[in-house]
């Protein structure tokens, strides 16, 4: 059930960035897709992210118009980096934590981005200190909200707890009067 939702996730996420970018030229900056991408990381599935960092990468340059393969060589790269900075830290599940991972593979998915542009030739659109602070602010502030939402509706952990918390007997309080009184002999 998890892949389904995540995969829905990251379909919206890709038809997002390609309509948000027409609408709103100031959303062009938030990298949807990367967000689905480090959430399906953090949550130690290495396969799954690698194969939605490819495929959303590849159709994100597909949309774009820009060089086929590199977001999609960048997005695979930092689905791989922030998977095993969570399979060997396990500090992670915390989700104060999340926020400056997601920021670090923000900042290193345009990196790499602009370093394959830059290798093989082709000019950047805007410049790269500003591209990538609108996208560090950008992303990092939607990404929190959006794994706290993904978190919180989609775990498997939050799905035991909330059937926990519903079945739990409630505990009954009642004025029940001490036997033993203290402080008075009789």
């Amino acid at each position: 059930m998890e892949i389904l939702t995540t995969t829905i996730a990251l379909i919206i996420a890709i038809v997002l960035q390609w309509t948000l970018r027409i609408v709103a030229p100031q959303l062009a900056f938030v990298d949807f897709p990367l967000i689905v991408i480090v959430y399906v990381a953090l949550q130690r599935d290495s396969i799954r992210a690698l194969i939605y960092a490819t495929v959303a990468g590849v159709a994100v340059d597909a949309i774009s118009g820009g060089l086929l393969g590199a977001s999609g060589f960048s997005k695979t790269l930092t689905a791989f980096l922030v998977f095993e900075l969570a399979r060997r830290v396990l500090l992670l599940d915390n989700p104060l934590l999340r926020i400056p991972v997601l920021a670090g593979a923000v900042l290193l998915e345009d990196s790499i981005y602009f370093a394959i542009n830059r290798l093989l030739g082709q000019p950047p659109s805007s410049p790269f200190v500003e591209t990538v602070a609108y996208s560090l602010i950008g992303t990092t502030i939607t990404g929190t909200i959006a794994m706290l939402l993904l978190e919180y509706f989609f775990s498997e952990r939050a799905r035991i707890s909330r059937r926990s918390s519903a079945a739990a007997p409630r505990r009954q309080v009642s004025a029940r009067r001490n036997p033993i009184r203290l402080g008075r002999r009789v």
